[in-house]
C-alpha cells in the first residue's frame, strides 16, 4: 500500500515530545492522489525531493516557472533542475533536512529550461509520512518576476542580462561590456535611435564599481542652447533671469556614479568647450559661479548622427571627440539583426504579460509576418511599442492583424509583407544553424524550441539535407 505523506516543519517533532497531558489529534490520513491533487492546486512551485535529493514530485506551478515538464523531472537531482545560484554550496533544503531548521522567504534565481535567470523566494521543510519517518525535503518557489519587473519598470536598474539579442555582434559586445565597465575610460555608444544605447549605458553601469551611485541620463537634444549649460553644470542665484536659487547640475548629481549624456552631437560649440574642460582636468564652474567645482563621475556617451563627419565640418571640437571616444560601442540597427525580431516580440508580450497580469501567450501568424517583414526605422523602440500596442487591443491570448496599428499593416501588405510566414521561419532557422555551425541541438536551443520540433520544422520548410550513403564496406 502506498505510504501516506505529509510535509513537517522542523517543530513537528518537540510538539509532539511535549504535548504532555492535551489529547494529541490523529494524523491526516491523506492519499497520494489526493496529495497529489492539493499540491498541484497551488499556485507557488512545489517540490519534494528523498534523502537523495531526487525529485519525487514537481507541480503544475513548478512545471510553468522552471519549463520543465514534470515527467521529465522525476527522479533526476534537484540542482540538475534548478540550478538556482545556491544549489552547490548552500542548498536551501540540503540545509533544513541536515538540520531541521526551515528556511522563509529565501530569495535565489534559478535558470529556467533557455537558461533565463529566474527570481523567486524559497521556503523549505521537512517531508515526513504519517509515522512521523524522514521522508526527504519539500521546497515551495514563488515566481518574483512580476515584482521584479515592476521594480525594474520603476528604477530601471537594467544590466547585460537583459539586453534580449542573438545577433553575433551584439553577444560580442556583451561579452566585453564586463572588462569594459571595470574601467573609468570614457565611452561613446553608436547606434540609430532606438536601438538600446541608454539601456547599454545602464548595463555599463551595473556592471561598474559605481553601481551603488546613481545614474543620471541627459538627452542633450531636449534643451535649448541656452539652458544646456545650466543642466550640466548648475547655476548659481541670480546666474540669469529666473534664477532665484543655485542649483546642482547633472555632474554633481552624479557623483560617485554615471553620467550618461545621451544624442551628444546637439551640444552647442561653447558647452562642448566646458564638456572638453571636464573631460581634460576633471573640473568645472557652475554657471554665473567664481568657485572650481571637481567632478566625480564617469562619463558615458551616445549619438546617432556622424560624429566624425561632424568633426570635418568643424561643428564639432575634434579635441572633444578624441576625449569621449576612448571605448567606442557599436548597436547595429534591428533591420541587420533579423534573428533577434522573435526573441524581441517573445520578450515584449512576456513582460508586458508580468506588467499587467493579462494572459497573453504570443501572435497569429499574419500578426507575425508582419513584423517580420517591417523594416523598423525605429528600431526596438518601434517594435517594443507596436507589440504594446497589440497587447493592450487584444482581448484573448494571441494577438492578431486585426490588433496591430493600422499603418503598419498597410504599409506592409505591398511587396515585401508578399513573403509567407514559412519563408520568414526558414530565414531565421537558417541564420541560426549558420551560428551554431549546422549543430542542431545548440540551434533548437537558441530558438527556445526542442529539437524534435526544430526537426520537424526544418522538414516541413525542406531545409533537411539527405544523410549521405553510407561507403561500402571493402571485402
Amino acid at each position: 500500500m502506498a505510504e501516506r505523506l505529509r510535509p513537517s516543519s522542523a517543530q513537528d517533532s518537540k510538539a509532539e515530545g511535549d504535548a504532555g497531558d492535551v489529547e494529541r489529534l490523529p494524523p491526516v490520513d491523506i492519499s497520494p492522489e489526493r496529495f497529489e491533487a492539493v499540491v498541484h492546486s497551488i499556485s507557488d512551485g512545489v517540490m519534494t525531493v528523498d534523502r537523495c535529493w531526487r525529485i519525487t514530485c514537481f507541480n503544475r506551478a513548478a512545471e510553468e516557472i522552471t519549463g520543465y515538464p514534470r515527467a521529465q523531472v522525476l527522479g533526476r537531482h534537484c540542482y540538475e533542475v534548478l540550478r538556482s545560484d545556491l544549489c552547490q554550496e548552500a542548498c536551501p533544503v540540503r540545509h533544513t533536512v541536515e538540520t531541521g531548521k526551515p528556511v522563509a522567504g529565501l530569495v535565489v534565481y534559478l535558470t529556467d529550461a533557455w537558461d533565463r535567470k529566474v527570481p523567486v523566494s524559497v521556503s523549505t521543510a521537512l517531508f515526513r509520512d504519517t509515522r512521523g519517518r524522514l521522508m526527504g525535503g519539500v521546497e515551495t518557489f514563488r515566481d518574483l518576476r512580476q515584482i521584479e519587473a515592476l521594480k525594474k519598470q520603476v528604477e530601471k536598474s537594467y544590466t547585460a542580462g537583459d539586453i534580449v539579442s542573438r545577433n553575433p555582434r551584439i553577444r560580442d559586445l556583451l561579452d566585453t561590456l564586463p572588462v569594459v565597465a571595470e574601467s573609468d575610460s570614457t565611452i561613446l555608444i553608436r547606434g540609430e535611435t532606438g536601438t538600446g544605447k541608454e539601456l547599454l549605458a545602464r548595463a555599463v553601469h551595473n556592471l561598474s564599481s559605481r553601481k551603488d551611485g546613481p545614474f543620471v541620463a541627459v538627452n542633450c537634444g531636449c534643451f535649448p542652447d541656452t539652458l544646456v549649460d545650466s543642466e550640466l553644470f548648475g547655476h548659481e542665484k541670480g546666474a540669469f533671469t529666473g534664477a532665484d536659487r543655485a542649483k546642482a547640475g547633472r555632474f554633481a548629481r552624479a557623483e560617485n556614479g554615471t553620467l550618461f549624456l545621451d544624442e551628444v552631437g546637439n551640444l552647442a560649440p561653447a558647452v562642448q568647450g566646458k564638456l572638453l574642460r571636464v573631460m581634460q582636468d576633471g573640473t568645472y564652474e557652475p554657471l554665473g559661479g567664481t568657485k572650481t567645482v571637481r567632478a566625480n563621475a564617469r562619463v558615458v556617451t551616445a549619438t546617432n548622427q556622424d560624429l566624425t563627419a561632424m568633426v570635418e565640418e568643424g561643428t564639432f571640437r575634434r579635441d572633444l571627440y578624441y576625449r569621449i571616444n576612448v571605448i567606442e560601442l557599436d548597436l547595429p540597427p534591428l533591420r541587420e539583426r533579423s534573428e533577434d525580431l522573435l526573441p524581441l516580440i517573445r520578450h515584449f508580450i512576456r513582460r508586458l504579460t508580468l506588467l499587467h497580469d493579462k494572459p497573453v501567450e504570443g501572435m497569429t501568424p499574419e500578426a507575425l509576418r508582419i513584423l517580420m517583414t517591417h523594416s523598423y526605422p525605429g528600431n526596438i523602440r518601434e517594435l517594443e511599442n507596436i507589440v504594446e500596442h497589440g497587447f493592450v487591443l487584444t482581448t484573448g491570448p494571441l494577438i492578431g492583424i486585426e490588433h496591430l496599428p493600422r499603418g503598419l499593416v498597410e504599409e506592409n501588405r505591398g511587396a515585401r509583407a508578399e513573403e509567407s510566414l514559412d519563408e520568414c521561419e526558414r530565414r531565421v532557422i537558417l541564420s541560426a544553424l549558420e551560428r551554431h555551425e549546422g549543430n542542431r541541438a545548440a540551434t533548437a536551443e537558441d530558438l527556445g524550441i526542442h529539437k524534435s520540433t526544430l526537426y520537424r520544422r526544418m522538414r516541413r520548410l525542406g531545409l533537411l539535407t539527405p544523410d549521405r550513403p553510407k561507403e561500402p564496406t571493402p571485402s
